[in-house]
């Protein structure tokens, strides 16, 4: 596995701005803590693996600010070699995935991109925490999904994601 830095040095020699590695390192930090009470609570979670995928889950924005940032941020992953379960992170880590239907729909290549993985999960609802650097309640993030027209399937799953992975989480 990379390192902390070396992840960072990823998304800086791919072109990504400050904005988006400092949302970036505050969706790591985010995500560890989540996987630190996971941890404590008994369950088989890999820290490192869970820092690592949320450094990098953004990399495709270097390339794209649209949903195929995902899929772009993926293949540049591959380009760098990186752990498969890192790429895997990076690929299913938007809202609380992706069913093959809705990457249709958002003319992404035709694939399953829900998080099935403690890790996965625990990265993509960091990033629905965090907007920009700052760690915002699910209730803003719903808020924020349907004021971008996002159906009720979408926000349900949103919701369910974080009271499966994230002890501390209400509606508030």
């Amino acid at each position: 596995m990379i390192s902390r830095d070396e992840a960072i040095q990823i998304l800086k020699e791919e072109g990504c701005d400050d904005k988006v590695i400092e949302h970036c390192v505050t969706v790591a930090d985010e995500a560890v803590r989540i996987a630190r009470e996971n941890a404590a609570a008994g369950m088989d979670v890999d820290i490192e693996l869970v820092e690592i995928g949320a450094l990098l889950h953004d990399l495709g924005r270097a390339q794209s600010h649209d949903i195929d940032h995902a899929v772009l941020g993926m293949e540049l992953a591959k380009k760098h070699n990186l752990d498969e379960r890192v790429i895997s992170i990076i690929k299913k880590h938007v809202g609380a995935g992706l069913t093959c239907e809705e990457a249709h729909m958002f003319g992404l290549p035709d694939d399953d991109y829900m998080p099935r993985t403690l890790e996965e999960k625990i990265v993509a609802h960091a990033d629905n925490i965090v907007k920009g650097t700052k760690v915002i309640t699910l209730k803003k993030r719903i808020k924020i999904m349907k004021e971008r027209g996002l159906d009720k399937e979408s926000r349900q799953r949103v919701k369910e994601l974080a009271y499966e992975v994230d002890f501390n989480y209400s509606d508030d």
